[in-house]
């Protein structure tokens, strides 16, 4: 594709852009893909500048992506929770210092009344392919019901934790009892005074394992490795901090603050060797080996890697739930499953009336199983047989008008996501604007500069925790960090604050 490059916006860009469209401008059609936190932020920047002909696909009923989907005992956020909303459309009445599953999900359904996106949502439509026609400069979308929809550029809201991820185990099919993914959670299957066997212990485990552990009879863990659980702190917002936190001019926007710098000095944890980590690891170390036994062995309880080479999870219950002489922990994998239980890595049978699992999700698996189709019917999905990367990870070379939102790279292990996310839309739409002002038909991002970012993602990644040898789901099985942003959130936001002169081609209307 030739073409000129998109230049550094001037300042004015969202104005002339704006008056462009008030003018009857040309705009274009945008299909959004996910009506979780990545696609209604789109959604509300996209009518904030008066882009308003986009279509927000949604193959669930509902809006609020994983925040629907995981509805588990004890769901909730591990950020704290006024850093869990967007800072244009702040939520500034949060009853706890970190929000449950049903608070967070409330406030993403009130976006949808409060900006106006209900007439741009199709929820209960899947989108399974999608084509790009270059003589056309479109996109086709296939959708489930077997229709097709155009538009000139798609951005996927899809994220990283949307399909759930269940390990094929001998004899899973045997089990007589219930079984079911933590993000499909039974809530039919009573489980009071049941044997309760839960495969996988991840973020979403530390929060389900306790309230389970609370009514089961006995509740088995089978896990990989041991986590690092740093206190929660948890506890309900006072009536005079509400106040304040509502009421008193600036004062959430100061809080955000404190608590943005507070979770941004986490990211010396992730530097390779840091000193803060060797400080932590000793620490943990030191406590948990006070409790370690013949029951609860120390590769149980302690961690053999450094912190931050898996993500540091957050609990005020954990380790009492663990220690409880109820509670089983099995260190030595899954060997198989049978119709009453499972058998462990050395051969002993433990019963189960149900079966969980807590494996997380297909992390490195972008946009699948959607199948999206380049130009000259390049596949996305056999470009990053390898492991997926893109461009400030949301672009990615001979895929024009496609952006992603929350796309490879571009996950964090301290901060928020929200605050990645943002910066991922400003930029997207910085784009579009860029598309309108100057009649655009489509852009792309060169692959002088995919492979310069690619460089970038290496070099940075051999400098953190991520790169020693630990399994998380940060990686691929080949090794490969596809995940994880390598830096500070600071410099993401510098890096996407205007499209770079020279790392995009366009084609002129």
């Amino acid at each position: 594709m030739a073409g000129t490059s998109v230049d550094t916006p001037p300042p004015d860009l969202a104005r002339t852009a704006r008056r462009a469209v008030d003018r009857g401008a040309w705009t274009p059609r945008v299909a959004v893909l996910g009506a979780g936190a990545a696609g209604l932020c789109l959604g509300i920047q996209l009518r904030a500048a008066g882009l308003t002909d986009f279509t927000i696909f949604e193959k669930s009923d509902g809006v609020g992506g994983t925040w629907r989907d995981n509805t588990y005992p004890g769901a909730g956020c591990d950020v704290p929770s006024h850093m869990y909303s967007f800072s244009f459309a702040s939520k500034r009445d949060w009853t706890r210092k970190f929000a449950g599953q049903p608070e967070i999900l409330e406030y993403f359904e009130s976006l949808v009344g409060r900006y106006g996106l209900a007439p741009h949502l199709r929820l209960g439509t899947e989108v399974r392919a999608a084509t790009w026609h270059d003589d056309r400069a479109c996109w086709v979308l296939d959708l489930g019901d077997g229709s097709e929809f155009e538009a000139d550029v798609v951005v996927s809201g899809l994220g990283q934790l949307n399909r759930p991820y269940v390990p094929d185990l001998p004899g899973l099919d045997e089990f007589e009892g219930p079984v079911f993914h933590s993000a499909r959670w039974r809530h039919d299957v009573a489980l009071s005074g049941k044997d309760v066997a839960v495969v996988g212990i991840g973020a979403s485990a530390i929060q389900f394992v306790p309230p389970v552990a609370a009514q089961a009879s006995r509740t088995t863990l089978f896990q990989r490795t041991a986590n690092y659980v740093a206190p929660r702190n948890d506890r309900e917002y006072t009536r005079r901090e509400q106040f304040v936190l509502q009421h008193v001019p600036g004062a959430q926007r100061v809080y955000r603050s404190w608590i943005y710098s507070k979770l941004e000095f986490r990211w010396l944890l992730m530097r390779r060797g840091s000193r803060l980590g060797k400080v932590l690891r000793q620490r943990f170390s030191a406590e948990l080996g006070k409790f370690v036994s013949e029951e609860k062995p120390q590769d149980a309880l302690i961690p053999d890697y450094a912190p931050g080479c898996r993500r540091v999870l957050i609990s005020d219950d954990w380790y009492q739930t663990v220690l409880r002489p109820d509670v089983d922990i099995v260190t030595s994998g899954v060997d198989r499953v049978t119709a009453t239980g499972v058998v462990d890595g050395d051969g002993n049978e433990h019963h189960a009336d149900v079966l969980v699992f807590g494996t997380g999700f297909r992390t490195t698996e972008f946009l699948a199983p959607l199948r999206i189709e380049g130009r000259g019917g390049a596949e996305l999905s056999e470009e990053w047989a390898d492991g997926a990367s893109a461009y400030l990870g949301i672009a990615y070379p001979g895929f024009p008008n496609l952006f992603m939102l929350y796309g490879p790279n571009t996950n964090l292990g301290h901060n928020s996501i929200l605050f990645m996310i943002e910066q991922q839309v400003g930029h997207v739409v910085q784009v579009l604007q860029r598309m309108v002002v100057e009649r655009l038909a489509a852009v792309e991002v060169t692959a002088e500069a995919q492979a310069r970012f690619d460089e970038f993602v290496d070099r940075a990644v051999a400098r953190t925790v991520w790169a020693e040898d630990c399994s998380s789901w940060y990686k691929t099985d080949s090794g490969r960090v596809t995940n994880n942003w390598p830096a500070p959130t600071v410099a993401y936001r510098r890096q996407l604050r205007h499209p770079v002169r020279g790392d995009w081609s366009v084609r002129p209307r």
